[in-house]
């Protein structure tokens, strides 16, 4: 690119086609970076400083914006998205730097150029979609073309709108018809930026009963239309769908363009369909769009071009009224505003341009095409084989009963039943979608909630593809991950009873529904202090499910354990995430009450364990105080004057009592170290209590993993238990001194072994060890107080 830049004449020009690039070289190479230096960037970068007076170099104010734009980012880069830009988004951007530069021309040559940037980016677009005979208004959002388009309709109907303004509109209100299936927020915006009341949008329902759920209903427009006429207002603009926002449906376009030449309403249409007029073949419904009054078209996100503006073509022949609804302008500025998509035009080309949107459709046809072959997903749009967005959902149907239309209730189920039911699914669906979206970043996946449907997954490529660069790997790699994921989905959804039905039989545990949640379910302990009526905080049970949820992520299980508040209540709870089909709930259940009363009962113990400290120091210093007292009757007083002491100690020796003292943290008592120092013995005191174990101890295989159910079975404890009978016998083969050799003769117990002690002596030598000898075949193993001695 160097050497062609060189051949451009103007130098200024070639320097900042120069600057551009290296600008673009030094952003794109932040995510190169090692860690070292991340770490060793200031930690003042973001923190708003004096301007310098010296002022700073071009990198460095690179490097300062390189690190707004990526310093705070704690998770995954967005600096992918800049890589992903290529050389065509580079002459996207070039553009905004030429239209500044190109305002400083003299007005003369302003205005030609302007014109011809102008001109031609209109003409390639109407003939690229197919749009003959028209005009074009480059605007930066979205909406605002359709606002001008209104304005236009207003002054087009009202011909005294520019001297009366108000008045007009007041004695005959116009009305706007809007789809039930547009964008969120349409009408209000239009209303906002048009000053006009809400009254003055209609919203005309989709189809129920024949036809698509998100087509505009024409029969009920049509009544909508005599019903507004009669009252003596006038139907104004129409707005259609060639694609809607959620899932790419088409109105029928051709049957909407005659209503509105019956009535004199004007028709708008827009939608990402619209993208594929620039293909060979075309559907009717979307090619009916041509013969539109107005349409809007996003090349942007459609071609990859980032900082494009949006297009509105219409046909209009008084250019007074377009110059006054705002369509049309004097100012070189605004005429600017095409350049950028003039110099993206003309470098990709028509072959790239088609190209682009042939392979995004090519990528919808493949992913829909796939997704029939899977079972428990439904695609919603399987009857648009035109449409380049592909919706479509994980359901599952009952074992033994018909699937439900959403819209029809089942006789046998209650409203509240099906209001869960579709909850529990949406939140499954919603977790699909975020993991495919991580899973596979390059589909441009979003997760959108349908009135009807619920939750879906929707995959639009005209408007993600050429960003991401999706190519057809990716979209078998979505597939796969989508089959990996659904056995996680069906069993979840079948365990979530046999969860509830464990807990409710579970002493100490709650069930918490909470439909929202995409996992097994939601469970709570509750502890002997826990007040079930009252919604205050609990620190006792958050401290308890604190260390619950700490035990379980311990065990290194495939399940996932959060912890969070209960609905409308501060209550800690365990939420439990997606389980296989081998999980055990059984096992999960147990351990989780087991966990929590053993988490309880220490918490309870250490409590109890710091009151009875207290008390046994305050106790051993009342016996310190009084073994003092004892010692000064004994010695006598003038054995603790320092002179006359020493005096008679050395005359009279004292030996004085040895009278330790031990705290038992068991027992909570202060006991006596003679058993200790003189007989050699330390006694263990009371035997500390059990802690609360499962009814169940599961023998699990090398390698299972906690809360899994056997494979094997009943064979692997029969393998189990021959293998340990095996053991057995060969251990007493060698104790026997292995096969085909005699035992020893045992020995009768109330009979003496050769040179052995008899019973006299070794209860005399027991009383002065403190323990009674046994033979060693009989000394009990004790680990604890016999290491001690």
């Amino acid at each position: 690119m160097d050497a062609s830049l060189e051949k451009v004449a103007d130098p200024t020009l070639a320097e900042m086609g120069k600057n551009l690039k290296e600008a673009m070289k030094v952003l794109e190479d932040s995510q190169r970076r090692t860690e070292e230096e991340n770490g060793k960037k200031l930690l003042s970068g973001d923190i708003p400083g004096p301007l310098q007076g010296s002022g700073q170099d071009m990198v460095s104010i690179l490097q300062l914006v390189q690190n707004l734009m990526h310093g705070d980012e704690d998770e995954e880069p967005q600096s992918a998205r800049i890589q992903s830009i290529g050389e065509q988004g580079h002459i996207a951007l070039l553009g905004h730097s030429l239209g500044a530069y190109i305002s400083t021309l003299d007005k003369e040559k302003l205005r030609k150029l302007t014109t011809r940037i102008l001109s031609d980016t209109t003409l390639w677009l109407c003939r690229i979609f197919r749009y003959e005979n028209g005009c074009a208004y480059f605007h930066e959002e979205e909406r605002e073309g359709l606002a001008k388009i209104c304005r236009l309709a207003i002054h087009s109907r009202y011909e005294d709108f520019v001297v009366d303004g108000f008045n007009v509109l007041y004695n005959k209100k116009p009305v706007i018809y809007l789809s039930a299936a547009s964008r969120p927020g349409l009408g209000q915006y239009l209303c906002n930026q048009l000053g006009l009341p809400f009254p003055c949008l209609s919203r005309v329902p989709c189809n129920t009963v024949f036809g698509s759920q998100h087509q505009m209903d024409v029969a009920l427009l049509e009544k909508l239309i005599k019903d507004d006429i009669e009252r003596g207002k006038l139907p104004l603009l129409l707005v259609a769908n060639a694609g809607t926002a959620a899932v790419g449906h088409t109105d029928k376009i051709g049957r909407l363009k005659e209503l509105c030449e019956q009535y004199g309403m004007w028709l708008h249409v827009e939608g990402v369909n619209l993208a594929t007029l620039a293909l060979g073949y075309v559907s009717s419904s979307v090619l009916a769009a041509t013969k539109c009054d107005s349409m809007t078209l996003t090349p942007g996100p459609w071609l990859g071009l980032p900082a494009v503006p949006a297009v509105t073509l219409y046909k209009h022949d008084d250019p007074a009224l377009t110059l006054v609804a705002g369509l049309t302008s004097n100012k070189p500025a605004d005429k600017l505003r095409a350049l950028p998509l003039w110099l993206s035009l003309q470098y990709l080309g028509l072959d790239g341009i088609v190209e682009r949107i042939k392979h995004a459709c090519q990528l919808s046809q493949r992913l829909q095409e796939s997704l029939k072959k899977v079972n428990h997903i439904k695609i919603l749009v399987e009857d648009e084989l035109s449409s380049p967005v592909v919706v479509f959902r994980f359901f599952q149907e009952l074992p033994g009963s018909d699937p439900v239309p959403k819209t029809v209730s089942a006789p046998n189920m209650a409203p509240s039943a099906m209001g869960r039911e579709r909850n529990s699914c949406d939140a499954l669906n919603r977790w699909l979608g975020e993991q495919l979206k991580q899973l596979v970043p390059a589909s441009g996946l979003t997760v959108m909630d349908l009135e009807v449907e619920g939750v879906c997954v929707r995959f639009s490529p005209v408007m993600t593809a050429a960003g991401l660069g999706t190519r057809g790997e990716d979209v078998d790699q979505l597939v796969t991950c989508i089959r990996s994921q659904l056995p996680v989905l069906t069993c979840t959804l079948q365990l979530r009873e046999e969860f509830k039905q464990e807990v409710t039989g579970t002493a100490g545990l709650l069930y918490v529904d909470d439909p929202n949640w995409p996992g097994i379910g939601v469970v709570r302990y509750e502890h002997a202090n826990d007040d079930k009526n009252s919604l205050k905080s609990d620190p006792e049970g958050e401290k308890i499910h604190a260390g619950l949820l700490k035990k379980l992520n311990e065990l290194e299980s495939d399940l996932t354990f959060k912890m969070g508040p209960e609905y409308k209540s501060m209550k800690s709870c365990i939420y439990i995430g997606m389980a296989c089909d081998d999980t055990d709930v059984s096992e999960l259940v147990e351990t989780i009450a087991v966990t929590a009363r053993e988490i309880e009962e220490n918490s309870r113990l250490l409590e109890n364990m710091t009151e009875v400290v207290r008390k046994g120091i305050q106790e051993a210093q009342v016996q310190l105080q009084k073994a003092n007292e004892e010692r000064l009757l004994e010695e006598g007083v003038l054995r603790q004057i320092p002179v006359v002491g020493s005096v008679l100690n050395w005359f009279s020796p004292v030996q004085p009592s040895q009278k330790g003292r031990t705290f038992n943290l068991t027992a909570g008592s202060l006991e006596s170290t003679e058993h200790t120092y003189v007989y050699k013995v330390q006694d263990t005191g009371v035997t500390p209590p059990q802690t609360p174990s499962g009814t169940r101890n599961k023998l699990r295989l090398p390698g299972q993993k906690p809360f899994k159910r056997s494979l094997r079975g009943s064979d692997a404890v029969s393998e189990t238990s021959s293998v340990s009978h095996t053991e057995d016998l060969e251990k007493t083969e060698q104790l026997s001194g292995g096969p085909g050799q005699e035992a020893p003769e045992a020995h009768r117990p109330d009979e003496p072994q050769p040179g052995a002690p008899t019973p006299q002596e070794a209860e005399q030598t027991g009383i002065f060890q403190g323990r009674a000898q046994r033979p060693e075949g009989d000394r009990p193993q004790v680990e604890g107080p016999e290491s001690l001695r």
